[in-house]
């Protein structure tokens, strides 16, 4: 007997396949849309601003919770056919049923706070972050008070979080805009209380806020001297002179006998602050609003190679995070120094062809802006030589070089205001792969140079450059010879830590592991450290000479007043070949990239 079709089906095994159409939301969508505008199946009637809306309730409730909530729960709109909704626009309303239906939204200047509050009143979360995004991109100086209320009357975090950081980024022209001036007490103290970057000095910012305290009338100055305690809290006055406190404060208040009330609470503040901060503000800094000391890996070598990579940690977080990368091609033995809290790295090499390629170029980072620089390049190109700031200026000193055949005694200076080199007297020695550190003490500023590598011979040399006599001097001799190592300032110590030795017979690599002090003002040289309240931080690097026996994601600092070593969480990453600087990153940095750990390093 034949089975039937279904009996046959159903003896087979089963083989689901799922198909799924790649327009089918689409084209769902237009067909609500085309029901829509033939005025068919339409059930539900709304009345804004006596403007007649029709539409679907099961659209509506899938886009909007508050719709939602309307038409499926107990609620007395749920049997109503028409509807008056009050507390949005009827301009604001379009836009969102054209959305409902199109999933497009045209937003400009003149609708989207109108197009804001509707979706904030029907709880269309998609429009509302829609919103935030266009006035993100359409912050600036004429609109971003406006902004600021918008954000905050709509609960906006991260739009509100980007205006205050614009305004705090634009300061100084801010606050000579009419703009400035509408700010709340409120607004102007959360622009401080933020604590975001700043484009001015903390005497400025102290002007600032005393011009927005009187640009006012009389009878409303009350009203913003009520708010003075809770803003003038955040005015960093440890970074502001003495002299420039009181001329500030003497012009501000000079014809304002009658506000000396504010005046004793600035005073006051003064010094509370002065007791319960100490001050750590570095001179080489604008303004320390919103920046945090950080600790930078610059470049060198890792598993996979050369890599212009620089990555930074705080202090407080110990976190490894990308920071940006140098703007040429992959390079190596570079000078490397930070001057105004802006980083510099000059010249180096580079391979091409299998060929060492030596160049002049040099690269300026600001931290602040996040954007690099070029600058003029050196009247001679070198690597593996010293960049040091001393004073104003930075100081280019020997190297390898293409125009002489070994290493070069050539040293040059750089203005960074005028954005130029200019040759200064030459080392006595040529040498590559030495050390540099800058002694500067009640207007006198030297340049030391130390150790390196001398016609193929490591050398325990010791050289102070007088910038103001521009003149060499041959100072005592290290305690051994060194090379690729590094000389740090401490007081009045220079510090000599790592690199490398020759044996006096096998004329081997040999590490060297000690740290030597110079005593500056004796001329001398000490095996033992001196007690000051600094520390020396070590990172990757080769544990000694042999490619296999190396430590290259190593943390380790010594501390020189307790005389004790501590070794810290590794690098994520083996690495080597690197230079090390420390700099005023901005605590808040929207590409909060962290490095992850390689397995060779854990």
């Amino acid at each position: 007997m034949t089975k039937t079709k279904e009996k046959y089906l159903h003896d087979k095994p089963l083989n689901t396949i799922c198909y799924e159409h790649a327009f089918h939301q689409a084209n769902l969508l237009e067909g609500l849309n085309s029901l829509r505008q033939k005025g068919a199946l339409l059930d539900i009637t709304l009345v804004i601003e006596g403007t007649v809306f029709r539409a679907h309730k099961a659209v509506l409730a899938a886009c909007s919770d508050y719709f939602r909530a309307m038409f499926t729960d107990n609620m007395l709109e749920s049997r109503q056919n028409e509807i008056c909704l009050n507390g949005l626009t009827a301009t604001g309303f379009h836009q969102l049923l054209e959305y409902a239906y199109t999933s497009r939204l045209a937003l400009n200047i003149a609708n989207v706070q109108d197009v804001l509050e509707a979706a904030s009143h029907v709880q269309m979360v998609d429009v509302i972050q829609a919103c935030s995004g266009y006035l993100q991109a359409q912050i600036d100086i004429d609109n971003c008070v406006d902004i600021t209320t918008i954000a905050e009357t709509y609960s906006l975090a991260q739009l509100r979080m980007k205006v205050y950081r614009f305004m705090s980024c634009h300061l100084l022209e801010f606050s000579n805009s009419a703009e400035f001036y509408r700010l709340t007490p409120q607004q102007l103290e959360n622009l401080l209380a933020f604590d975001f970057p700043v484009d001015c000095s903390e005497a400025d910012v102290l002007r600032i806020v005393l011009a927005w305290f009187f640009h006012v009338d009389t009878n409303e100055l009350d009203v913003r001297n009520a708010y003075a305690v809770r803003i003038i809290r955040y005015i960093h006055f440890s970074e502001i002179s003495k002299r420039k406190l009181h001329s500030i404060l003497d012009k501000t208040f000079e014809n304002r006998k009658y506000e000396w009330q504010l005046y004793r609470l600035i005073l006051q503040e003064v010094c509370l602050q002065s007791v319960k901060y100490k001050s750590t503000f570095s001179s080489n800094l604008l303004n320390s609003r919103g920046m945090e000391m950080a600790v930078l890996k610059i470049g060198g070598f890792g598993i996979s190679g050369i890599t212009n990579e620089i990555t930074y940690c705080f202090s407080t977080e110990r976190k490894w995070k990308h920071l940006t990368s140098i703007p040429h091609v992959e390079q190596c033995n570079f000078g490397t120094a930070v001057f105004n809290n802006e980083l510099y790295i000059v010249g180096g090499c580079f391979n091409q062809s299998l060929q060492e390629n030596i160049h002049p170029f040099g690269f300026m980072y600001s931290p602040r802006y996040n954007k690099w620089s070029t600058m003029a390049p050196m009247k001679i190109e070198r690597c593996r030589f010293s960049l040091n700031v001393v004073g104003d200026m930075l100081y280019a000193v020997g190297g390898a070089s293409e125009v002489e055949e070994y290493n070069t005694s050539t040293c040059e200076c750089y203005n960074p205001r005028l954005d130029s080199w200019y040759m200064i007297q030459p080392l006595p020695a040529y040498v590559s792969q030495h050390a540099g550190a800058t002694y500067e003490k009640n207007c006198v500023s030297k340049l030391y140079i130390s150790g390196g590598i001398d016609r193929d011979n490591v050398q325990n040399y010791m050289f102070c450059f007088d910038v103001h006599l521009d003149k060499w001097v041959t100072c005592t001799s290290m305690l051994k010879p060194r090379a690729d190592h590094v000389m740090l300032s401490i007081g009045k110590y220079l510090y000599v830590c790592g690199g490398w030795t020759e044996d006096n017979e096998t004329r081997a690599r040999v590490l060297v592991d000690t740290i030597d002090a110079y005593d500056v003002e004796k001329d001398c040289w000490e095996a033992r450290i001196v007690c000051v309240e600094q520390k020396i931080y070590f990172i990757g690097g080769f544990h000694s000479d042999a490619m296999f026996d190396k430590d290259t994601a190593a943390i380790e600092y010594y501390d020189i007043e307790t005389g004790l070593w501590t070794i810290e969480d590794k690098y994520p990453q083996d690495i080597w070949e690197h230079t090390c600087a420390t700099l005023y990153i901005p605590k808040c940095r929207d590409d909060m990239e962290v490095i992850p750990t390689s397995e060779s390093s854990v």
